[in-house]
């Protein structure tokens, strides 16, 4: 299978967990090498990424939980994003669209509004984005309390969307101060080795990220408080 993906996108860091948790073979193709953007677009002209194509059953797949799961159905692993138990499965799900909708996306937000030029960037905007950042911290703060992993006992899919959300917020509006449920968890994602090796594979891109030398300024984060 080929992932086209970029090194430093917060729903490719989710499938590449993944697939390091289930040792999942595949050919990962970056959207900077020579020809790779235009093969990515035909797969998928909406320009998200990242994509999954699957030669052996002439399939393409976009979204990044559709990945996971799709992957977990046709190259079974090690690795169960979904628990079997139906209740437990709701759980999981229901983790995974609050990172990714509630967490994912206001950091998101965030990160495109630095990269903007200065006298387009919108500071309404960035107050919304980091309001939702602190409800979301702390519904997740209360969820999570007495668990080690996001949705139970068992590392799932909901971490997968967790650990590249939350350790991209945290860089935005610091989150550990008045969290501390959700600190010891980002912690204990930080020292995942499938996440460890994510992390270190960033390393050479680093630098492009918006907020690599810092927060939010202190005015704006507040709005997250």
């Amino acid at each position: 299978m080929i992932l086209y993906y970029h090194p430093l996108s917060s729903y490719c860091w989710k499938v590449l967990i993944a697939f390091y948790e289930s040792g999942i073979p595949f050919e990962r193709r970056m959207l900077e090498a020579d020809g790779v953007a235009q093969q990515w677009q035909a797969l998928w002209p909406l320009g998200k990424f990242p994509v999954l194509r699957d030669p052996a059953r002439d399939t393409t797949v976009a979204e990044a939980s559709i990945i996971i799961e799709y992957a977990a159905i046709h190259e079974p692993g090690t690795f169960r994003p979904i628990p079997a138990d139906p209740d437990a499965a709701l759980e999981t799900r229901l983790m995974d669209r609050l990172f990714d909708n509630y967490v994912m996306a206001p950091m998101q937000a965030l990160v495109l509004d630095r990269m903007r030029p200065e006298h387009r960037r919108d500071s309404l905007a960035v107050e919304q984005a980091g309001a939702m950042l602190g409800r979301a911290y702390a519904l997740i703060e209360g969820r999570i309390a007495g668990r080690t992993w996001a949705a139970g006992d068992s590392f799932t899919l909901a971490d997968c969307a967790a650990a590249p959300s939350l350790f991209y917020a945290d860089k935005i509006v610091p989150l550990r101060s008045d969290h501390p449920a959700l600190a010891a968890y980002l912690d204990r994602l930080l020292a995942r080795p499938s996440f460890a090796r994510v992390l270190e594979e960033k390393e050479p891109w680093w630098s492009m990220f918006p907020f690599a030398d810092g927060p939010l300024e202190p005015q704006r984060a507040a709005a997250a408080d």
